[in-house]
């Protein structure tokens, strides 16, 4: 039997662990893997570096530095895992770099890029770009897979759990706050962004993946899931 995938995820914070992990679980299927997060846990190679996205920044600036000016480089991150995804949600493209706490260097991409929408694409095409400067890269390194729901990863929740949702109707990637969506459901169902809600609906997560690349047309998720499969060693 092959020894399981190593894959480390960079993100925003631990639910959307939850919601990207479900995801990999789906995309992956019968594949074993292992993921350990690196962001935003600290420990004592990577360092502590905060949450949210702007935790996301310093820890991408950090890999850049170990490898020289290039993330690709970063021979301490690729030594020990197979694939790297990082997450930001889409709606960072709104935001100023000092929102976060942080000050852009020569090298990173202004912010804000947000773009109209539709189409979701414009405005995450333009944050990608932003992400790459982060790690020194004009291009998307090798074994490296960018996760950027439209608006954020509750986005992809709303679309697993509440189908019918309004948001669904009216276009779900340009909902400007999908996470609103979760407190106007029924009391009965309803969760809130916690990570004990996320957990308890883990499975119907991965179970509901198809329909958001396939019946419900969440881009953005499907450029996820081709990019993972592409980004796979054999």
């Amino acid at each position: 039997m092959p020894d399981p995938l190593r894959i480390a995820l960079v993100a925003e914070g631990p639910t959307d662990r939850i919601v990207v992990e479900s995801a990999l679980r789906a995309c992956l299927r019968d594949r074993r893997f292992i993921l350990r997060q690196l962001q935003p846990e600290g420990s004592v190679a990577f360092g502590e570096t905060g949450t949210g996205w702007g935790g996301v920044y310093r820890w991408c600036k950090r890999s850049a530095i170990r490898g020289g000016g290039a993330s690709r480089s970063d021979r301490m991150l690729f030594l020990s895992h197979d694939i790297l995804v990082i997450h930001i949600d889409a709606d960072v493209a709104g935001k100023s770099y000092h929102e976060s706490g942080t000050t852009p260097d020569s090298g990173d991409r202004l912010l804000p890029c947000e773009l109209d929408c539709p189409p979701a694409s414009a405005t995450v095409d333009a944050l990608r770009e932003v992400l790459l400067s982060w790690l020194g890269e004009t291009q998307i390194p090798p074994r490296t897979v960018l996760c950027v729901p439209s608006k954020s990863t509750e986005a992809w929740v709303v679309a697993a759990l509440f189908p019918n949702d309004e948001a669904m109707r009216k276009g779900m990637e340009c909902w400007t706050d999908p996470e609103n969506r979760l407190a106007q459901q029924p009391r009965s169902r309803r969760i809130r962004k916690t990570q004990r809600d996320y957990e308890a609906n883990r499975q119907r997560l991965s179970e509901a993946w198809p329909l958001l690349v396939g019946k419900h047309h969440l881009g953005e998720a499907k450029r996820f899931q081709h990019e993972l499969l592409s980004a796979l060693p054999p």
